[in-house]
Order: C-alpha cells, then sequence, then structure tokens
C-alpha cells in the first residue's frame, strides 16, 4: 500500500527551527501576567486601612473620601465592647464606641502620614468631649491604630500637629489607640452627604464644624498641606 504524505507534513520541520530562538527574544513582560492577571491577594495586600474617629462620621466619611488614593470610606463604630452596636445604642451612651470611619486607601498614592494630616486637619483636636455641636464619648476624636507602625505615626503626627499649632502635646483632645474592631454602621448612614446633601449640608453649617476648623487652623483647615511648625526658637 503506497502511503500518501499528510498535506503540510513538512511544515513543522521547517518553521520551528526559525520560531524557537525569537522566543527567547522576546521580553519577559509578554511572557508573564500582567496586572490585569495579577494575584487579587497582591491587590488585596496593596490597600491599606485606617480607622478614625472625628465626631460626625457623615462629615468625616465626606471630608476624607475625596482624597487622591483614598478607594473608599465606610462609617461605622469602635472602641467599644458592644457587639453589633445601633446608632441608637452608640449615641445614648454606655456602649463605649465612637462614630468611626474607616478609610481604604492606596498607600502608593496615598501615605499614612498624609491621611493623618488631613484628619487631624479636619476636626478640632483641642476638644475631647465630642466635636463641635455633638456632645458626649461617642463623638470624641480616636486614632485606631493597627499595629506598631501605624501607632508610630499616629504620634508623629500628634507632635506635628502640637507644632502647628504652637500648643503642647497634652493639650491635644485626639486619643490613639489599638483598634479592636470595625463595626459597620446602618445603610442609611453612608454617603449621607451625597444622598442627603440638603439635610447634610445645613446639618453641617448648624453645627458650626466649618468655623471652628476656621479658627484652629486657618488657612490650612481641611487641607493636604504640609506641616508647618509655628513654634518659635
Amino acid at each position: 500500500m503506497i502511503q500518501t504524505p499528510r498535506p503540510l507534513a513538512w511544515l513543522p520541520s521547517l518553521v520551528l527551527p526559525v520560531l524557537l530562538p525569537l522566543l527567547f527574544l522576546l521580553p519577559l513582560g509578554l511572557l508573564s501576567p500582567g496586572p490585569a492577571w495579577a494575584d487579587p491577594a497582591q491587590k488585596a495586600a496593596s490597600v491599606q486601612e485606617a480607622v478614625l474617629a472625628g465626631g460626625c462620621f457623615w462629615c468625616l466619611e465626606h471630608d476624607l473620601e475625596s482624597l487622591p488614593g483614598v478607594l473608599d470610606a465606610e462609617s461605622g463604630y469602635s472602641g467599644g465592647t458592644v457587639a453589633q452596636p445601633t446608632y441608637g445604642q452608640v449615641s445614648a451612651g454606655g456602649t463605649g464606641h465612637q462614630e468611626v470611619v474607616r478609610v481604604r486607601f492606596d498607600p502608593a498614592r496615598l501615605s499614612y502620614a498624609a491621611l493623618l494630616r488631613a484628619y487631624w486637619r479636619n476636626i478640632d483636636p483641642l476638644d475631647g468631649g465630642g466635636q463641635f455641636c455633638d456632645r458626649g464619648t461617642s463623638y470624641r476624636p480616636v486614632i485606631f491604630t493597627s499595629g506598631p507602625e501605624q501607632q508610630t505615626q499616629a504620634e508623629a503626627s500628634r507632635l506635628a500637629t502640637a507644632a502647628e499649632l504652637a500648643r503642647p502635646a497634652a493639650s491635644l483632645q485626639v486619643q490613639i489607640k489599638p483598634l479592636t474592631r470595625f463595626w459597620p454602621a446602618e445603610g442609611y448612614h453612608q454617603n449621607y452627604a451625597e444622598r442627603n446633601s440638603v439635610k447634610y449640608n445645613y446639618y453641617r453649617w448648624a453645627c458650626g464644624r466649618d468655623r471652628r476648623l476656621d479658627a484652629v487652623w486657618g488657612k490650612r483647615a481641611r487641607s493636604g498641606m504640609a506641616w508647618v511648625s509655628s513654634r518659635k526658637s
């Protein structure tokens, strides 16, 4: 029986000697997964979180979520012992919780130190009994830290604030303490400023938040400007 050669059966023997050397010339980046195929766990590891208390969480969420590098900001409760607290429970007192905002951010675009600087400039650091028109321990300012690095940077930000305001660090009423757990607030509190702009803007004005910020921080209120020392040598 006479076997007929398959069509193009000779092609691999001619093409492979040409293609194989070319493969070694390709940039390695073309052969490895690009950013779009990166491991989701690696992406998640690049995102950091900060939990901060500064009075009404509607306001602090609104002030921090617009910072370049912030991925999202979520209102909630931290600092107390009651599990799954409600707004009513926290507002009534006795839970030990503060209204807080959890900020998820990209450290390649926004450092934790820069986020803290923006935080200080959006609160009254001299008031430990609440913030602005909101009184009570649930509104007191607190920096909740996760790990020694955040603790160190939080302490450094306290000293920078004291230098900028030309006050002793002991006069600042912002607590710095380890985070135990963040509890998300009810859905109707999330993105309140955007979803209820008229009510939010009236509340913020009536509470005197911006007037007090201007009185404390001057032109640096609500800004991310670099720290400035006001102390005289």
